[in-house]
């Protein structure tokens, strides 16, 4: 017989399960349709109209139109679109229903116009409003709070691959007021999140595909290197933290959000023009372009410089997006380029630490980070220098302003 408490973890596995198989499912579906767009604005459609998707009259007028049309949804669709992700962390209480329709439509334009966010915010707040809204009919009696959990953690693992990850997120918070085993309060949490990590690797594969030489192993200059490389990237980072929450203020001015879209959108059209075609959209592809070996030192400053500024302009304007995705590309920019500035350094080290620095600094979570630089170079040999290199790195960034605007200075 099983003991009562191991009943009450059989019964949790079911919706965790449920959870996780279905924000993999919004995720996959998100970003199937978002490639459709994406092909149609950037090839279809130029063609039909003897040109190119790289052209930069193209570049321009896409951007620009796209941030006319996000503006559209935002001003007038229910819900205003969802909420301001400058203004909101990952993982927020739930939305109501009404504004996933703005939300979703404001979030695909975005993915498939080239603006410079993932879909990590805008899924992971449409994750949490469905399971919240479905767990309160078929089980009333669970919290609002425990089904945020599951769906937050479903959709970590399902984004990033990184079901342990999402559990150690909440085992600080659920821990408050419970005696439980730490196993049995992250049970639920990590199945949702293995379950959701599982059907992505089913259905897509690794959502980050680095073709790199395996690790050839640890010595101790690669701890010198590697937090080096991850402070290197910090300073970078914080350059867009303390330059984000003044641009968001400038844009809230204008306090409309048709023009100030619409302006955000031929900024990023500038940006793309300058960066090329690899700078633009959430990054979770173009990655693999930047291995082709075609690219010099400079070039790899160029992307991360431009991708860093449009980053930073897409999330100020008011994009419905994540900055995670775009961060990991320049992460990854960063992190070639340092290795081809300085060879001797392996490309694993300057890859996973640099990815390890940048998001350290956008999500400020150490766990996160931590695992999303350890899937980005999947190289368990690596996992001890991560470790290393993060305490360094968190001892700088301690105290130090989030990448978040202010939400009095809006109001």
């Amino acid at each position: 017989m099983l003991h009562p408490r191991a009943r009450t973890l059989l019964v949790l596995s079911c919706p965790a399960i449920l959870i996780g198989i279905a924000t993999s499912l919004v995720l996959h579906l998100v970003l199937n349709v978002s490639w459709v767009m994406e092909k149609f604005l950037w090839i279809v459609l130029p063609q039909s109209m003897g040109t190119s998707g790289d052209a930069p009259f193209w570049i321009l007028s896409v951007l620009t139109l796209t941030g006319l049309a996000v503006g559209l949804i935002i001003r007038y669709m229910p819900g205003e679109g969802g909420p301001d992700p400058a203004l909101e962390p990952l993982i927020s209480p739930p939305i109501t229903l009404s504004a996933l329709p703005g939300l979703l439509l404001a979030m695909l334009l975005g993915l498939a116009g080239g603006v410079s966010l993932g879909p990590e915010h805008p899924i992971m707040s449409v994750n949490i409003a469905l399971t919240v809204a479905l767990g309160a009919r078929v089980l009333p009696k669970v919290s609002a709070f425990d089904w945020t959990i599951l769906a937050a953690a479903g959709t970590v693992g399902a984004l990033f691959g990184a079901p342990v990850a999402a559990a150690l997120i909440f085992a600080q918070t659920l821990n408050a007021g419970n005696d439980a085993p730490l196993w049995d309060r992250l049970f639920a949490p990590l199945l949702a999140a293995a379950t959701g990590a599982v059907c992505t690797q089913l259905m897509s594969g690794s959502l980050f595909i680095i073709p790199l030489a395996p690790y050839p192993g640890l010595h101790f200059i690669d701890l010198i290197s590697g937090s080096v490389v991850a402070i290197i990237a910090i300073a970078l980072g914080m350059m867009a933290v303390w330059g984000f929450p003044k641009l968001h203020y400038l844009m809230r001015q204008v306090n409309n959000p048709i023009l100030m879209l619409t302006a955000g959108g031929f900024v990023l059209g500038l940006l793309g023009v300058i960066g090329g075609g690899v700078t633009l959209f959430s990054g979770l592809r173009e990655v693999t372009t930047l291995f082709t070996g075609k690219f010099t030192v400079s070039d790899y400053l160029l992307f991360v410089i431009v991708k860093l500024l449009a980053l930073v302009v897409a999330a100020a304007c008011g994009f419905r997006g994540g900055r995670i995705f775009p961060a990991i590309f320049v992460g990854i920019a960063l992190g070639i380029m340092l290795h081809q500035h300085v060879t001797a350094v392996p490309l694993a080290v300057t890859l996973s630490c640099s990815v390890l620095g940048i998001m350290l600094v956008v999500t400020r979570d150490g766990w996160l980070s931590l695992f999303i630089a350890a899937s980005v170079v999947p190289d368990l040999r690596l996992l001890p220098l991560l470790c290393v290199v993060i305490l360094p790195a968190w001892l700088i960034l301690t105290g130090r302003p989030l990448m978040t605007a202010d939400r009095r200075k809006r109001e």
